[in-house]
């Protein structure tokens, strides 16, 4: 970078070509680093951007401009890409292939595990204080790799059928496939420019990314990631969508895709068994379910001929029955239902689902044959995650929000009453449950960048072990994800 004055630039575009474009993109759009548009600095807010700017970011690329820039120039950099763009920014094939990253070729890597550990009880750990992910021993709980990931993972990362590769989204598009058996990340491509979350399909062979900006779904072949199809996300009359999530149903073959600002859930075949008369594997034909009111987060029942969703819009929720194609029942669900961290149990002969709610004190349990709502579990603060396993008789909801953060609340899946209330690290927010394969050990994450991983029995509710961590935010257990427990998030 070159010196200048502290004379302040009166062109902004300049001043921002000068020394940001050559790694945000000329058009903001990212490149070696993050876009620079308000959709993906949510997180960040304007008076660490300053600081960012001024003094660099530890454990990344990002330089110190304080000895560059006057500081009026870098808030006027700040207020620049906190503006947003004219126009929905263009990132389609072209752009999307020119991104490939071939870290290694199909078939460079030994196909046995270069470590030995069971492969199905292991987890990976996102730990986003420094845009890491740690590889996780689940009968020891020691760690077996840690390596650098994307900036700002988001939508948690997916596994292959088999549970050797796991596929991570970052905020600002970037597609990474890591080979856990030989501890590499193979291949990389940016497949939009604001992305929500990926699926992978049920026959491990393509990827569907959900993406805010641009507005489309991006189709990915999974073993090397090369974009099969780009699928602009438009109503019947023209008007475009965000795309919310993307999830996928095994049983139906098919992605499920909730739209941000069109009434519509895609269905997205990506095995076109439910039409002999359709022979063209590849097409990712769409089935459209057209509703009366908007979803953008929602969770399928274990047969997946339900989804229960809301419009994130303090109304109530609703029933979509996929194999209708329409609406069934209303759910009575306020406030800021998170249903896509909901789970399911057996509850009295009937199968039951659990939500926690990101605005209200609360978590809702319905009953999945009357879509009822049959308890209002009070808390001690809006939760995040709730997480359980088949095996264990007791459901951990975090108090994500509010003055009381660092409690979480151990309920009875029998009496649906709390049981428990554990405060592990007073003053730091406590989140973010996930348990081992059998169900015998749970662990959860201290959110702070001096955070911790803590494993508790199962069964007995002690703690047994801590692991300093960089903020881990998530960690996600092999078996339980390839084999869609209904204790975990699909």
């Amino acid at each position: 970078m070159s010196h200048i004055s502290y004379a302040t630039t009166t062109n902004i575009d300049a001043l921002y070509q000068q020394h940001c474009a050559s790694c945000h993109g000329e058009n903001r759009l990212g490149g070696m680093g993050p876009a620079l548009l308000p959709e993906n600095l949510k997180r960040l807010r304007k008076k660490k951007a300053i600081n960012v700017i001024a003094n660099g970011r530890a454990a990344t690329q990002m330089p110190a401009f304080a000895n560059k820039i006057s500081a009026k120039d870098i808030q006027s950099l700040v207020n620049y890409v906190y503006t947003p763009l004219p126009y929905i920014p263009k990132w389609g094939m072209n752009e999307i292939k020119k991104s490939h990253l071939i870290h290694f070729k199909p078939g460079s890597l030994g196909d046995k595990p270069v470590f030995k550990a069971d492969m199905l009880n292991l987890f990976i750990v996102v730990e986003l204080g420094d845009h890491h992910a740690t590889l996780l021993d689940g009968d020891r709980f020691e760690p077996i790799h840690r390596f650098k990931t994307r900036f700002a993972l988001h939508g948690g990362p997916k596994y292959s059928p088999d549970g050797r590769y796991v596929y991570f989204a970052s905020r600002d598009g970037w597609i990474s496939k890591y080979d856990i058996y030989n501890l590499k990340t193979v291949v990389e491509i940016k497949a939009g420019i604001n992305t929500r979350n990926l699926a992978v399909s049920g026959d491990g062979k393509s990827v569907l990314v959900g993406n805010y900006l641009p507005h489309n779904l991006v189709v990915l072949d999974a073993e090397n990631l090369k974009p099969i199809k780009v699928i602009p996300v438009k109503d019947m009359n023209g008007k475009s969508s965000r795309v919310s999530a993307v999830y996928t149903a095994t049983p139906r073959n098919s992605f499920i895709a909730a739209l941000k600002d069109i009434p519509e859930v895609w269905e997205i075949y990506y095995n076109d068994k439910h039409d002999k008369n359709i022979e063209d594997k590849t097409n990712f034909s769409i089935r459209r379910i057209k509703l009366d009111d908007y979803l953008d987060d929602f969770q399928f029942d274990q047969s997946y001929t339900h989804i229960m969703g809301t419009g994130r819009n303090n109304k109530n929720g609703q029933v979509i029955d996929l194999n209708l194609g329409h609406k069934v029942a209303d759910l009575e669900l306020t406030g800021l239902p998170h249903l896509a961290s909901g789970i399911t149990w057996q509850y009295k002969g009937k199968m039951i689902m659990a939500s926690p709610n990101i605005k209200k004190s609360e978590i809702s349990i319905i009953d999945m044959t009357t879509w009822k709502t049959i308890k209002k579990i009070k808390t001690l603060g809006p939760g995040f995650f709730m997480r359980s396993h088949e095996n264990s008789r007791y459901a951990w909801a975090d108090v994500f929000f509010g003055p009381n953060k660092e409690a979480v609340h151990i309920i009875d899946k029998e009496t649906l009453e709390i049981v428990k209330t554990l405060k592990p690290s007073p003053g730091k927010n406590a989140a973010h449950v996930e348990f081992d394969r059998y169900g015998k050990h749970v662990l959860l994450s201290v959110w702070d960048m001096d955070g911790e991983l803590i494993i508790y029995d199962a069964n007995t509710l002690k703690e047994i072990k801590r692991l300093p961590m960089k903020k881990p935010s998530g960690k996600y257990n092999v078996f339980n994800k390839i084999n869609r427990s209904s204790g975990t998030s699909h």
